[in-house]
């Protein structure tokens, strides 16, 4: 009879572990637990989810390269299309971790379906001010800021280029407020250097489509475009390519990266690189803040704002071609920015009005 008992006892611990799907922590680890969920572009984005994810590894002592505790503390599942989204939220929920992560303004409606639904789980989403849910931590970025600096790199290096009147480009993902923020930061940044500046701008409609960024940038590039910024998750990777392809030919064309460093995706040869500099969007620092209020118990619903002075939004200059001078003259501009010297304008309303755009945009504001 013992050993029937202890038979069914291990076997009861046994289906336990098997229905935590996965997510067997150990009972000594006291850290708290994660799921993050993602678009369809994945953490090999190199750009926003990567910086998510790296948050994410990093505040469990491991390295994207080394991730350790991936399916013991921490893991990830993309969802390949949108109506995954809500079962996916709904899975990872029943589940049973500690906090559940959403990357991009694409979840939100899914998010607020969801949340209420489980009162004491914890969510968290970034780009997100809105859900306004007791159990949901909102993060957004103050990504005007770190585009006006790269805008301005920009069009400082074509000015020690001796371009005249040089041409700029901009390509979204999906459009919305969000990207509406980077995209009228960058304008201000270069308008403040060439006030008349002619500037274009596309929306692929589409965060993991490069080809449509490639195919735009060439457009661009042989009609005597200098740069082109692309807030456009994986599919500005697409722009990126292109500007490396022209580069190698001898073309003086850059393009600039996006929330994460991305100077190493555009290296063709030794040290040089087609992504002139990249407006970088610290992410990770969302992951790491909430992360340790929810082991610290601090954890509440809210809205976090991340600006250039709690150092969420910043510039690269990881490329050795972008100019000292120009450097220089960069982080001037950011100096004034955090003092509150230089004022931007967040929506493409106000920017309009105040002669700080061009009319003609694409760019959506709600």
């Amino acid at each position: 009879m013992k050993k029937v008992t202890l038979l069914v006892i291990v076997l009861v611990m046994a289906t336990t572990l098997f229905a935590q799907g996965g997510k067997e922590v150990e009972a000594a680890d006291s850290r708290p637990t994660i799921r993050l969920l993602t678009d369809a572009t994945g953490i090999d984005d190199k750009s926003f989810n990567a910086a998510a994810w790296r948050g994410i590894v990093q505040y469990y002592g491991d390295t994207v390269e080394n991730a350790a505790n991936r399916g013991k503390l921490y893991d990830v599942v993309t969802a390949q299309t949108q109506d995954m989204y809500i079962p996916n939220l709904r899975q990872a929920s029943d589940e049973g971790y500690d906090l559940i992560m959403v990357t991009g303004f694409t979840w939100a409606d899914a998010l607020s379906e969801v949340a209420p639904q489980y009162p004491d789980q914890k969510y968290t989403i970034v780009d997100v001010d809105w859900v306004g849910l007791p159990n949901v931590l909102e993060f957004i970025y103050s990504e005007e800021q770190g585009s006006y600096l790269v805008g301005l790199a920009a069009a400082l290096q074509a000015k020690e280029d001796g371009i005249q009147n040089p041409k700029f480009g901009f390509i979204g993902g999906v459009p919305g407020a969000t990207i509406t923020k980077f995209e009228m930061g960058y304008v201000q940044g270069i308008r403040s250097v060439f006030p008349n500046a002619q500037i274009f701008d596309y929306y692929a409609n589409d965060w993991g489509k490069p080809e449509l960024a490639k195919a735009q940038a060439k457009n661009w590039y042989d009609m005597g475009v200098y740069c082109i910024f692309s807030a456009a998750g994986g599919t500005g990777n697409g722009t990126i390519a292109q500007a490396k392809e022209y580069r190698m030919q001898g073309k003086n064309v850059w393009a600039i990266g996006v929330d994460s460093d991305q100077y190493a995706d555009g290296i063709y040869t030794g040290t040089k690189s087609a992504v002139l500099t990249s407006m970088i969007k610290r992410v990770e620092n969302s992951s790491l803040m909430v992360l340790k209020a929810v082991a610290d118990g601090s954890f509440t619903g809210g809205v976090v704002q991340m600006g250039m002075a709690d150092d969420g939004v910043g510039y690269s200059t990881a490329n050795p071609e972008l100019s000292a001078n120009v450097i220089k003259q960069v982080d001037a501009a950011k100096a004034d920015i955090i003092s509150g010297r230089i004022k931007l304008y967040k929506t493409y309303r106000e920017a309009l009005a105040a002669g700080a755009a061009p009319a003609g945009l694409a760019a959506l504001d709600d």
